[in-house]
Formats: structure tokens, C-alpha cells, sequence
């Protein structure tokens, strides 16, 4: 991760995953900022909220527009960040955040 500019998005978790034509979308997740509301898991059978941990983590990150909807829910209800978000989803053709998008322009809003 470069320290002196935002982290790429396309860079994140590409080096073993499915073609893009398979799995356009993928879910960028801060889990160091996870407090465990548990929001993404009402929302998504893609999250699972680890009652040990009060950690969320997803079944899949790379997904297809079958389980689009329901992953830019988890992401859009995620309270953490001041409800900017901790769950990213991205797509991998455009490198453009779909959801949350907190600053409305498809630049990644991870802040690691």
C-alpha cells in the first residue's frame, strides 16, 4: 500500500482470483474497523458475523451480478467509519466503487 496516494483498487487480491469476466465485482473489506454490528449479516447470506470474534467476514470476495445486490446492501448498512462503511464493493472492469461510495465518484474510500 503506497503512503503517499489512495490504494489502487484493481491491485487488491488479484493475484489469485477468478477471471473478471466470472467475478466482475470484488469486496474490498477493512476488518481492523469491523465492530461487529452485524448489519451486512442481516442483509447478505455473503456475511457471516463470528460471535467469538465480533468480527463480520464475507463467504466470497469475488462475486458475480447474482450476488451484487445483496453485497451493495451490506455495504450501504454498515455503520462503522461513522457510517461511511467498512465493506467495499468494487468493480473490477472500471476499478470504480459501487458501494458505499460515500464521496459520490467511484474513488475507493478504504482507510487503511
Amino acid at each position: 500500500m503506497a503512503e503517499d496516494g489512495p490504494v489502487d483498487p484493481s491491485t487488491i487480491g488479484e493475484s489469485d482470483a477468478p477471471p473478471v469476466a466470472d467475478k466482475p465485482y470484488k469486496i474490498i473489506f477493512e476488518a481492523n474497523k469491523c465492530f461487529g454490528a452485524g448489519k451486512c449479516a442481516e442483509v447478505s447470506d455473503n456475511w457471516k458475523l463470528d460471535i467469538s470474534t465480533g468480527i463480520a467476514q464475507p463467504q466470497a470476495y469475488f462475486i458475480d451480478e447474482d450476488d451484487l445486490d445483496e453485497n451493495v446492501r451490506a455495504a450501504e448498512v454498515c455503520p462503522a467509519k461513522k457510517d461511511r462503511g467498512v465493506i467495499h464493493v468494487v468493480d473490477r472492469r472500471t476499478d470504480e466503487e459501487i458501494a458505499p461510495d460515500p464521496n459520490g465518484d467511484g474513488t475507493l474510500s478504504v482507510d487503511w
